[in-house]
């Protein structure tokens, strides 16, 4: 598996666009990649260097996340779409390929339900469609979890540099947590715990404004689902709803996958984005 790159990339990979930071790397068609709740752009380290040998990757930290300011108001699904879709409008980005995951992976969707923002989409494990006692599950897990990892910031390093620790920070979120790449944990455990808007953003997600979709016969490119079967956080259930309201998207399962395929299965998540986005 690929390490992460550090924390504070370089100036030349590095970029504040309207205070929006990003990477932008590799050569080809563009590629925007979108992280998860809490994460950063250095969530993608175990497929980066496979999307860069064949596309131009843009990988941002979304408001609140990574090294992005905050949005200056609230924090929710519609209000990060719609500062998305600024971006990509100033740097002369839309219609961009993208991929995204988890909370990213609903964002996505709804670019991609509001149309003309982005071209073929994958969105793995995407959360927002979970019912009845599901939601409280999704919050109270997620909650729990983040707390805990602010509590243990002090002994991050030893325990992510141990698959014991590993195992016990991301059983949730891994079919198997043990394999995970030290640098990779540590990276996420530090951006979980400094990230400002995710407290407010999981309340969102949780009990926000529930996600629309797409009539059949309305997408205008490409969309794959994909959706690892041991996910632990957006349960395989929720996997036939997010298909009922995309019923033009394709359904990918990843049998060996918790939460996060480009992490349990990193080479089959490479190779379905590169041939959904081909």
């Amino acid at each position: 598996m690929t390490s992460p790159t550090p924390a504070t990339p370089p100036a030349s990979q590095g970029r504040s666009s309207s205070s929006f930071h990003h990477i932008r790397r590799g050569q080809g068609k563009p590629l925007l990649l979108i992280h998860g709740l809490g994460s950063s752009w250095q969530t993608w380290a175990p497929i980066l260097a496979g999307l860069e040998a064949q596309r131009e990757v843009i990988a941002v930290d979304l408001p609140g996340f990574g090294h992005t300011p905050p949005l200056p108001g609230a924090v929710t699904i519609a209000t990060l779409a719609d500062a998305l879709t600024d971006f990509l409008t100033r740097e002369n980005l839309l219609g961009i390929d993208a991929v995204g995951t988890s909370m990213g992976a609903r964002l996505v969707l709804e670019l991609a339900r509001r149309g003309g923002v982005l071209g073929a989409v994958v969105s793995l494990d995407p959360g927002g469609f979970w019912q009845g006692w599901e939601r409280g599950f999704f919050y109270s897990t997620v909650a729990a979890s983040i707390r805990l990892i602010r509590a243990l910031q002090p002994a991050m390093p030893a325990l992510t540099a141990s698959p014991v620790g590993r195992s016990a920070l991301f059983a949730q979120f891994s079919s198997h947590p043990w394999a995970l790449a030290p640098e990779l944990t540590l990276t996420e455990m530090r951006s979980f715990a400094a990230s400002p808007s995710t407290d407010e953003l999981l309340h969102n997600l949780a009990f926000g404004e529930a996600q629309q979709g797409v009539p059949r016969g309305r997408l205008e490119h490409p969309l794959v689902i994909g959706w690892g079967r041991w996910d632990r956080v957006c349960l395989p259930v929720q996997a036939s709803r997010a298909q009922e309201l995309f019923p033009d998207a394709h359904l990918q399962w990843f049998d060996h996958s918790g939460h996060f395929p480009h992490w349990d299965m990193p080479a089959q998540t490479l190779r379905l984005i590169l041939d959904t986005t081909a």
